[in-house]
């Protein structure tokens, strides 16, 4: 088994593989540790290249063993954005994996993982597409799957999860005090709790995000990554990505600065690390229409502002107003439909050029974590009456 233990990521204490996990005794997120001697001996770039493309061709620096629950987890691709920002302004398009969202990467390893101990309920809160990733995930595992999620869901998350067979209840309150009610019924054994980071191995999932980008960009990481972040899955999995690529060989030490981006609404990693503060506190009456960011308190919080300022980068809040704006202009300009936390990481990127902490002859590259398709959009169509239409006047 490549994983040699679980380390504590506050206090640095160990804890044994093979057995199940939340968060560690100090009530801090876990983190999976492998053996890397093994894994450089066949996680090489002519390897690498042999394999089918995917998430799970990285099995050495992955945690299951036998075959995973998959649903055909492909590499996402990257798209220049030339006519929006220029040709060194690119953007992964995280959107393409099944169930539309990059949580398919975190939810897939995380089932796996369930799958393998034996687990037969399973729950989470949500914003959305967690949820419906979950769900998906778990209708393919045979697991029982419990998805409470804020009233400000976007109803397509909603109606996807409850295809998929989820129990889905929608819930007033914020995404924390949904998962405040999980972890209730974790306690009392009703279910297995999959919030985020408070199992260890939907990071593992996420992290393929940096391994992959490395690989598509030739092995050279770009000079800033600007990032959607709510619970910060994503973020904190690719800042462990590097660390393991550099530690197999298959990159040298110079990382990309790490920018997270959060809508002005809710913004507690900006205010954190604008007050030099190592955790967040609450943010109260969180409020975005990029929903997937609206996390008004992240388990993680240390370990997000932890990777920003060892990188250089920055947390950046974002105006409501320059969020749908900057989705319009992406798929006017460059046919790019980004959806709304995309649109904020753009806008992010522009607040960030005009405060000099990017150039725009800098290699950039953004996170559309979700096919904008999932979200609703203006109709800006003109009604036609075929009988008195005439074409020159269209």
């Amino acid at each position: 088994m490549p994983v040699t233990h679980l380390e504590c990521s506050r206090t640095g204490e160990h804890y044994r593989a093979g057995e199940v996990h939340n968060l560690s005794p100090a009530g801090k997120p876990l983190l999976v540790r492998y053996d890397m001697n093994q894994a450089q001996r066949t996680l090489t770039r002519e390897s690498l290249a042999e394999r089918q493309p995917g998430m799970w061709k990285w099995h050495e620096l992955l945690p299951h063993l036998g075959e995973p629950v998959s649903l055909g987890e492909g590499e996402t691709p990257i798209v220049s954005l030339p006519n929006t920002g220029g040709p060194n302004l690119l953007v992964k398009d995280e959107g393409r994996l099944p169930t539309g969202s990059f949580k398919a990467r975190g939810l897939a390893m995380a089932v796996t993982m369930a799958q393998q101990f034996g687990i037969e309920r399973i729950a989470m809160p949500t914003n959305g597409n967690a949820g419906a990733a979950l769900a998906a995930y778990a209708a393919r595992a045979g697991i029982e799957a419990i998805v409470i999620c804020p009233a400000e869901t976007p109803a397509i998350n909603i109606t996807e999860t409850a295809a998929y067979g989820a129990r889905v209840h929608v819930a007033d309150g914020q995404i924390d005090e949904c998962g405040a009610l999980v972890g209730k019924g974790a306690a009392q054994g009703l279910w297995f709790d999959c919030s985020t980071l408070k199992e260890p191995y939907r990071l593992e999932g996420k992290k393929v995000m940096g391994f992959e980008l490395a690989e598509q960009l030739g092995w050279e990481l770009p000079d800033a990554i600007f990032y959607p972040t709510g619970g910060g899955t994503g973020l904190i999995g690719m800042w462990k990505a590097f660390d393991e690529l550099e530690a197999v060989g298959l990159i040298g030490p110079k990382r990309p600065r790490m920018f997270a981006i959060q809508a002005e609404g809710c913004a507690p990693m900006v205010r954190a690390f604008e007050n030099g503060d190592e955790f967040a506190e609450r943010w109260e009456d969180a409020a975005t229409i990029a929903t997937g960011i609206r996390v008004p308190k992240a388990i993680g919080d240390f370990l997000i502002l932890r990777a920003v300022r060892d990188s250089g980068g920055a947390a950046i809040a974002v105006p409501e107003a320059e969020i749908m704006p900057a989705v319009e202009e992406a798929a006017r300009k460059d046919g790019f439909l980004l959806c709304p936390e995309g649109g904020a990481v753009l806008a992010g990127y522009r607040q960030a050029l005009e405060r000099g902490l990017v150039g725009k002859d800098e290699r950039v590259l953004l996170f559309n974590c979700a096919n904008g398709n999932k979200y609703p959009l203006p109709d800006r169509s003109q009604r036609l009456r075929l009988s008195e239409a005439e074409p020159a006047l269209l």
